[in-house]
This record gives structure tokens, C-alpha cells and sequence, in this order.
């Protein structure tokens, strides 16, 4: 049963995705978008469950909070070593474009695919909670299918725009669209053989929500705010934070 519910997730990404490639002309609005769903997956989705799982504390501090830190300073040591590198090594060749921020230049495609390869990572992992969730009956199994099915929509428009966003190629970024739709039917496949410890399992989803947040605040929403500073912008991610709560609220 979770398997064929986990089908239902790989059409909803896949849905997520083909509409982020079919809004390039509004590619503010598509980033402001994305920049709110991911906002409201990292604070209303990802840390309160990292909390309920992996919620004791190390030296004063929840264990899934640290993990959140570390994720954060990750992802950001990662891009500033890559963009170092790329500079080194030719990657800003000077040309400027007018840029103002001056760091669609600076942007490395690694950072995107590294970025996409932790929603497919993200999408296993809901694969596994649901399965895990059928596991233990047939009402928790439903409740964390409507929450994994209507996010993944979500999931699917992140990664196709965050690939796609640090200059890779349309059929990259399709690739790993791909991959984040078949991921969720792994997990759940996955846990016909094993189940995943609920700790390890919330640690991670405390790291990786670091990661989102970092993408988040530092590159998605300051790019769709920087040439188009427009109201309808602005809506969208309050828009995209209020629908994973909507998606929140109903799976509880």
C-alpha cells in the first residue's frame, strides 16, 4: 500500500516540476514561490518533525537545532568554496552583464546539482516515513500520505527551479527531477526489508532543513526580489509559506 501511495508522490513531482519550467516568463514569481515553500517546509514541516525525533539535548542544545546550524554553515561554506574556486580558475570572466549583485557570475552549477541531490535525499526519506507509517496502522499511514503527496509538489517545483537556477542545463535539471519522483517510491520500497531508526531519520531532516533555509535566505528570494522588487512577488512567498501550512494543518 505504501508503494502504490508513493506512486501518487512521483506524479505530484513531476506536476511540481513541469509547472516550474512552464512559468519562465514570470521567473520572479516562480522564485518568490519557491523561496515561501521552502521557508514553510524548513519551519512548519521539517524542524518540528527533526524536534519530535531527534529532540534531546547536547550541551544545553536540542540535538536536531545543532544539526540545523551545522546544515546552514554546510551549505554555505560550500557555495563560497566552490565560487572561490571557479574565480581561480577563470569561472568570472569579467564580463559583468550589469549585473548589480554581481553573483549570477559567481554561481557554480555544482552548487545546484548538490542542492537537488538533498531534495531527492529529502524525498527518500518521506518515502520511508511512509512506509514506516503503514507499518505502524492504516490511519497514521493516511494521515502521512496526504502530507507527503501534496508537499512533494512542492518538492518537484524546488528542485527542477533550484538546478535550473545556478546555470545547469534543462536536461540536468530534468534529471534530477526525475530522480526526486522516483526517490519517495525507494523509501517506501525500502521499508519492506528495514526500518529506519526514528533518530538518524530526525537528525537528518534537522540538517538538511539548514540547508533549505541557507538556499532560501541567501539565494532564492534576494534573486527574485532583486529586478523585479514587485508586490506580486512578495505574495507569492507569503503564499508559498501559507500553503505548506494549509498542507500542515490538514495533515495533522
Amino acid at each position: 500500500m505504501a508503494v502504490i501511495v508513493a506512486l501518487g508522490a512521483f506524479l505530484m513531482t513531476l506536476a511540481g516540476g513541469w509547472t516550474a519550467q512552464r512559468v519562465t516568463d514570470r521567473r520572479h514569481l516562480v522564485l518568490g514561490l519557491a523561496g515561501g515553500l521552502m521557508l514553510g517546509v524548513v519551519g512548519l514541516d521539517l524542524l518540528p518533525e527533526a524536534m519530535r525525533a531527534a529532540g534531546h539535548e547536547v550541551f544545553g542544545v536540542p540535538l536536531a537545532l545543532l544539526l540545523f546550524v551545522a546544515g546552514f554553515l554546510v551549505a554555505h561554506v560550500v557555495e563560497r568554496v566552490l565560487a572561490v574556486r571557479q574565480a581561480a580558475h577563470g569561472g568570472e570572466n569579467g564580463s559583468g552583464h550589469g549585473s548589480g549583485r554581481g553573483e549570477q557570475s559567481a554561481r557554480v552549477p555544482q552548487v545546484g546539482l548538490t542542492a537537488a541531490g538533498a531534495m531527492v535525499g529529502h524525498s527518500l526519506a518521506d518515502g520511508v516515513a511512509l512506509g514506516a507509517a503503514f507499518q505502524v496502522g492504516g490511519g497514521m499511514g493516511v494521515a502521512v500520505a496526504l502530507a507527503v503527496i501534496t508537499h512533494d509538489f512542492a518538492d518537484g517545483f524546488n528542485t527542477y527551479t533550484l538546478t535550473s537556477l545556478y546555470g545547469n542545463a534543462r536536461r540536468k535539471a530534468l534529471m534530477m527531477l526525475f530522480a526526486d519522483a522516483v526517490a519517495p517510491v525507494v523509501g517506501a520500497a525500502s521499508t519492506l526489508l528495514f526500518t529506519l531508526p526514528e533518530e538518524p531519520l530526525g537528525g537528518y531532516l534537522g540538517f538538511f532543513a539548514g540547508i533549505l533555509l541557507y538556499l532560501a535566505s541567501a539565494e532564492i528570494l534576494p534573486e527574485a526580489h532583486h529586478r523585479h522588487p514587485a508586490l506580486s512577488t512578495l505574495m507569492c512567498t507569503v503564499g508559498g509559506v501559507a500553503g505548506i501550512w494549509l498542507v500542515v494543518g490538514l495533515a495533522d
